[in-house]
């Protein structure tokens, strides 16, 4: 059970950190790599396999 919190917790900064990237980039390239790293994060989060 407190597993399942401490990795949901992990995935959860994982993702801010990633939209903070994001939003700081520059580079359209760079945007495009965070949004791609942020799709199977977000689903993680969301218990979708």
């Amino acid at each position: 059970m407190y597993l399942t919190w401490i990795y949901w917790a992990i995935t959860v900064f994982m993702i801010v950190l990633v939209l903070r990237s994001l939003y700081r980039e520059r580079s359209l390239r760079e945007q495009l790599v965070a949004a791609m790293v942020l799709v199977p994060l977000l689903l993680r989060v969301l218990m979708i396999k």
